[in-house]
């Protein structure tokens, strides 16, 4: 997240709107919520898992890492699921991946 936090302001210049959740509660989100620039949900439940189509674990009972692009018409137009720390989305490559897009327009 610190990424996305350092290039923030690339993102706003683009018009990309970005936010971040998690299954913590109020206390423990608002402690990462104030090292980022960005908005974090928090008490992320298996039922908001399900509606935005995240990757919940059942053993856990917390929401993997699910990383959506959506598009101006809100339509998921790149994704990522991990099951861990690994595979996620870079925030450079976010940049690089709507920079392209906007050239196609």
């Amino acid at each position: 997240m610190a990424g996305f936090a350092k290039i923030k302001p690339e993102l706003d210049a683009l018009g990309v709107g970005l936010f971040t959740a998690s299954i913590d509660g109020p206390d423990k989100a608002g402690e990462v919520a104030a090292k980022l620039n960005f908005p974090v949900g928090h008490s992320v439940t298996r039922a908001h898992a399900d509606l935005i189509g995240a990757w919940w674990e059942d053993r856990r009972s917390i929401i993997q890492p699910s990383e959506f692009i959506l598009g101006p018409d809100n339509k998921v137009v790149g994704s990522s699921y991990s099951d861990g720390p690994l595979g996620r989305i870079d925030a450079a490559d976010v940049v690089r991946l709507v920079t392209f897009y906007n050239s196609r327009k």
